[in-house]
């Protein structure tokens, strides 16, 4: 089909300096290729290496299959993620699964059915959507994982924020207010068991918490999983923590995302605690803003999310139109190294709230502020 297909989805993980120097060779002779495809595409006689051939459409059609539109932040994504792939001349089939993974494999059949492109996953449950990538390779789709990576498959891209940073960052911001007489106190609040991200996020964390944890520096009096991410969980895990140790047995909260950071902060304002207590999150949420403005949210993480939308969609885009994609990293996902894009992130606080969440118009001053001064 004219294309070169670097199958680099199908890569498993090696440490060979053998392989790393030829690994490295290939890269400058796939560097001037013309035509390079970070893609799999599924089964399709048309190419030696499996890659689906082009649509005949004119206009090629993106299946985006997301795991729930209930949270801001996912329909956000949702709307810049459509409102790009329109300015590059192509359409997009929305399905929304609202957490049910039997739902989100049906979105994925239908969206297969409908003969998509490309197919692009935000997953509910990472590990039960490798189903939906194994039914789009068999149509020949290629698939991009969204934020949230999907194990076991060889997927064609991923593009995400560095998540494991995101947890780093949140841990570092909560170390920063130890007090120095004393171990500082956290209760810690993860995410979905089913989402991987939770896990990379958890992971961070533990890369600064850990090491302190082994000096005496932190003591985590509780923790626990936010089932489904949802505020009403850790709005539970925080009760059940608060219980246990006592109104003065902590001193902060070490909650994964502003959803979970929201049902915790509700915790804290039933015990008179709001404001007195460091509450982390991460998406930069409107609400979440809001409360770093009044007091009861020490921090976020902003991710850029229409960089994100806008990577997301120029590279479907350009898978359903087999052009050439651009992949900056590799993540492994338990069977292949999948070409990964990969963006940054910066912590939130009341001090640089107008330099970055105003400033780059992912909220107005005025949704935050309100008529504040």
């Amino acid at each position: 089909d004219g294309l070169f297909h670097f199958r680099a989805s199908r890569l498993p993980r090696m440490n060979s300096p053998r392989l790393s120097v030829a690994l490295v060779i290939a890269s400058c002779v796939l560097s001037v290729v013309t035509g390079l495809v970070l893609s799999r595409g599924g089964s399709s006689a048309s190419s030696p290496h499996g890659g689906a051939t082009p649509s005949a459409r004119a206009t090629p059609l993106i299946g985006l299959s997301l795991d729930t539109l209930k949270e801001e932040r996912w329909q956000q994504d949702r709307d810049l993620f459509v409102a790009r792939a329109k300015e590059l001349g192509a359409e997009v089939l929305v399905q929304s699964a609202n957490g049910d993974d039997t739902r989100q494999i049906a979105d994925i059949q239908s969206l297969i059915s409908n003969k998509v492109d490309a197919l692009v996953i935000v997953p509910h449950n990472g590990a039960a959507m490798a189903k939906g990538v194994a039914l789009a390779r068999e149509a020949g789709i290629p698939v991009l994982a969204y934020d949230r990576l999907i194990p076991g498959e060889g997927l064609d891209l991923y593009v995400t924020f560095d998540n494991r940073q995101v947890g780093r960052q949140q841990a570092e911001f909560l170390v920063k207010t130890a007090p120095a007489d004393r171990p500082l106190r956290l209760i810690r609040i993860y995410g979905a068991k089913t989402d991987n991200n939770a896990v990379l996020f958890k992971q961070g964390q533990d890369d600064i918490i850990d090491p302190l944890v082994a000096s005496g520096r932190i003591q985590v009096v509780h923790e626990d999983w936010a089932a489904d991410w949802k505020p009403e969980n850790a709005k539970r895990i925080a009760n059940a923590a608060i219980t246990k140790i006592g109104a003065e047995g902590f001193d902060a909260i070490l909650a994964s995302n502003d959803g979970t950071a929201g049902g915790a902060i509700q915790a804290l304002l039933e015990e008179g605690l709001a404001g007195q207590r460091a509450v982390t999150g991460q998406d930069a949420e409107r609400a979440a803003c809001q409360r770093i403005v009044a007091g009861t949210q020490a921090m976020t993480i902003y991710k850029p999310l229409k960089a994100l939308a806008r990577l997301g969609a120029e590279a479907a885009v350009k898978f359903a139109r087999r052009q050439t994609v651009v992949a900056n990293a590799t993540v492994h996902n338990g069977t292949f190294d999948v070409p990964s894009i990969l963006l940054p992130t910066t912590a939130v606080t009341r001090e640089n709230l107008d330099a970055t969440v105003i400033a780059d118009a992912f909220h107005t001053r005025e949704a935050i502020y309100g008529t504040a001064p």
